[in-house]
This record gives structure tokens, sequence and C-alpha cells, in this order.
């Protein structure tokens, strides 16, 4: 663990004039901060990692200032848990002004650098009573190392781990355009939004004939079948007591999709993306015995701006996209190998379909039911003694699987004499009873994968014939003139 000490020098940069000055201020604990806290649990740390893959290598000092710097001009990311009893009726959140410590280390160079960094990122949780809980590794990578993530090794890998309870994914990455613009003087403004279009499918096609909103009806979601080798044979033993979170790095190209009509795509990357979760889960199901549907994917979804001004910490909305009745009669041409193109088509047309109206309709991050479990009416030991009860009651109603789709990111994160970024990773939380998390986001005309997955359902090896499958999911996805696959 001293590979992970950082230096005990205060480092430049502290962000606008007086901001080591400001005063600690609290504030409450939102809802989804609450309900994460109030579930928390030693042998599933809930951390997001986020790994950013630079041809160059940025100068040590600069890089420390410019992180430190970035933290400071997003003062609500520079947060530590304020000490609690039992009976307070709320958690607070304190506000710093500027870091506890300095949270960008730089563990020894080696052929396994980078890979030891990734397994601290599932294992090694920065603390909540520390400002900021996120902790920014530097790994150097020579160039005949072989990262196992596909980008030919060499330049230097970016990895941040972060507490999930206080923050996500893309507000850490606004964070890390910040610095980027820091250390590399280049504007790190962000890309505008793709516009999706508003329309339907295909005239000729079949209607979409999911629920209202296109989430799933109330019915209990399939559970993916669970494979520890020779372990796997009984409910308890092996699998009961295994801990912790594995994870897969890869990329895939990404599909093809049939062109335009009239300026309106027949679907978007992300169905397609949610379509291959689905096949994966229910053709993983069924070479294992187990029922393929329904499955329901949940899916987060994120309003906020992406500009200097985005609200920092747990920012997006989950929604769930349901995948059973309507496909049912198709169940064995898309659990086949490979899938039924045309069967496949359908899928993509509803799924299209019932994502459109699940973006456009809005609400709230948890739904009702949370912001009534966080009303400030019980004490917070009473009230997460409920919450973890009423959670355990309903893990047979949680969805399947989550998927998170980052898209292409929005910044060019230029990091000057370093580079920009040749390929970014991030990972999810993967916790029971789901115990698997899809997170892909797109960089350079591919799709970068990461999947994760809790060791009480998957071992290593059952995770990687997982990801082979979802990547034989993938594909099946893509439309081809010839074959009609996918074709609007």
């Amino acid at each position: 663990m001293t590979a992970l000490q950082p230096a005990r020098r205060e480092p430049a940069g502290n962000g606008p004039s007086g901001a080591a000055d400001r005063p600690v201020r609290r504030v409450p604990f939102p809802v989804v901060d609450e309900i994460t806290r109030h579930c928390l649990t030693a042998d599933e740390p809930e951390t997001v990692h986020i790994e950013v893959h630079l041809p160059g290598k940025p100068d040590p000092g600069r890089l420390r200032a410019a992180f430190r710097e970035a933290l400071c001009r997003h003062p609500r990311i520079l947060m530590r848990q304020a000490p609690h009893r039992w009976w307070r009726r709320r958690y607070e959140w304190e506000l710093t002004g500027v870091p506890d410590g300095d949270p960008v280390v730089f563990p020894p160079p080696g052929p396994d650098a980078l890979d030891l960094a990734r397994g601290r990122a599932l294992t090694d949780l920065p603390p909540l009573d520390a400002s900021p809980p996120v902790r920014l590794e530097v790994i150097e990578q020579e160039a005949e190392e072989a990262d196992g993530g596909g980008d030919g090794g060499g330049g230097t890998v970016l990895l941040i781990t972060i507490n999930h309870t206080a923050l996500d994914g893309p507000a850490c990455l606004r964070v890390l355009a910040t610095a980027a613009q820091l250390y590399g003087g280049a504007d790190n403004s962000p890309a505008p939004a793709p516009v999706r279009a508003a329309g339907t499918a295909a005239a000729d096609g079949p209607q979409d004939t999911s629920p209202p909103l296109g989430g799933h009806r109330p019915t209990r979601p399939v559970r993916i079948a669970g494979d520890r080798g020779s372990r796997a044979g009984g409910r308890g033993g092996g699998a009961r007591h295994a801990t912790g979170n594995g994870m897969l790095i890869t990329e895939l190209p990404v599909p093809a999709r049939p062109p335009r009509t009239d300026g309106v795509a027949a679907y978007t990357v992300n169905d397609q993306l949610l379509v291959a979760t689905c096949l994966m889960v229910a053709r993983w199901n069924r070479l294992h015995g187990r029922p393929s549907a329904p499955v329901v994917v949940t899916m987060p979804v994120d309003d906020r701006p992406r500009g200097t001004d985005m609200p920092i910490g747990n920012g997006t909305r989950l929604v769930s996209v349901g995948f059973g009745p309507e496909e049912r009669q198709d169940a064995g041409l898309l659990t086949a190998e490979p899938p039924d193109p045309a069967a496949v088509a359908r899928l993509l047309r509803r799924t299209a379909a019932r994502t459109r109206s699940l973006k456009s309709a809005p609400g709230s991050q948890l739904g009702l039911g949370a912001s009534l479990l966080t009303a400030p009416v019980l004490p917070v030991g009473l009230r997460g003694a409920l919450t973890r009860a009423l959670r355990t009651a309903a893990a047979p109603l949680a969805s399947t699987t989550l998927l998170s789709n980052i898209g292409r990111i929005p910044y060019p994160l230029d990091f000057g004499d370093a580079g920009r970024p040749t390929a970014v990773w991030f990972s999810a939380p993967a916790r029971m009873p789901r115990g698997l998390t899809v997170t892909t986001v797109s960089v350079g005309g591919r799709i970068q994968l990461a999947l994760r997955w809790s060791h009480a359902l998957l071992d290593d090896a059952a995770g990687a014939r997982l990801g082979a499958l979802f990547a034989r999911s993938l594909a099946a996805t893509s439309w081809s003139p010839e074959a009609g696959g996918g074709a609007p």
C-alpha cells in the first residue's frame, strides 16, 4: 500500500481566489447519496472506475497542480461526510473549499502496474471522510507493454476511482476535462449533444406494443444464471461467500445502422447496445437451462449540461427498458446461434420506440418511493435499517442488469504534450441481486466495453465467456443491406 501514499507536500493550484479561505459548509445528502450510503457493504465496494489512455507522458508536477486546480474550480466535488450519530435526521456533506490531501498518486511502473491499479479500483474505496472521495492514479507504460485494452500499450493511463456514494462518472469526467484544459491550455469545451430526431419506426415494420412509456410491466425479471465453475451446482457454498467484483475490458466495432430516412434514424447505437444486452442475457440463460425472459435492463439517463456549470454529484435518473411479452413469439429466433436477423430487426424497432418515450418523459432519479424513504422524518439510523430491509424484500423485482452507455466523450480531453485519449473505459459497480453491469463509451469509432460482475454470481472465466457472448450479440445487431438485418 505504500505505493498509494500521496506526497505530503502542498501542490500548486488552489482554484479561484479565496478558495483556500472558504468556510466549510454543510449540505444534506441528496436522495441517491443517502440510499447508496445506507446500502454500503464491505464485500462489494461501491466504486466507479474511469481510465483514460494517453499516447504521451504528462509532467507529474503540472498534472498534479492542474488536477488540484480543477477540483477547486468545481467545489461540489470537494466533499467529505460530516460526523454523524444514528439519531440525526440527515447525513450531511462538508464542502471543504480545497482538498484535504493530494488525491494524485504515481504507482511504481512495471508490466503489471495497470492490472494492479484496476484491481485497486474494484477493491480500494476512496474514503468518505476525506475530501475529495476520488483517487487519480497515473500509470506510465512502456511501448512494449500490452495492456489488454486494445490501444497497443505505451503512453500513460489516468485511472480514476470514485466513491459512488458521492458522485458518478460523468461528473468526475467534467472535472477531468477542466484539468486537461488547465494542463494543456487547449479549449476543452463540450461538443454539442447529438440530437435524436423525433420519429417512429418505419411504417412497413411491426408496430410497437410495449407499455406507454416503454417500461416493463409489473413482473418478476429474470436473473442472470450464475456460473462459478465446479462451485455453481449448489445454492450455497463458494458462490454465497464469494466477494468483490471482476471486470473485463475490451473494445468492439460500432455496429452498422441503416441509412437515415428523412433525417430520422431508425434506431441509435444505444438501442443496439440495449438489444445486445438483452440477447446476451437470454442466450446465456438458455445455455445454462434457465428462463430467458422477461429481461429488464436499467438504463441511466443524464440530462445535465456538460459545461463548467454541470452539477457535480450523482445526477443521472434511472429508467427500465423491459423485454418480455412482445419478444416471446421470437424467443427461439433471438436465442439461436446466430440470432435471426429479421427477429433482431423487429426487436430493434420496438426498443427504439421504447427508449424514445422513456428519454422524453420527465421523472425523478429513483422515483417517489425513494424520496419518501429519505424524507427527514425518522433518524438516519432507522431509515437505514428500513432501506436495507426493503431492498432485501424487493430484490426479486430488481432489474436483470444495468447498461450505462456514456456515448461519445463530449470533451476533447486534450492534455497538450501528453496528447488526446486513444481509449477511455468506465465501469459501474456490480452488486447483487443484479450482479452484472455493462458500461460502454465510444472513442475513435470503437466501442470501449467494460463488463463488471459480482464474484457471487460469476467467476472470472465465466465473465470472459459472457463478454464474448456480448460481442457476438452486438455484432448480430449490425445492419446488412444484403440480409436486411436491422433494416427499417
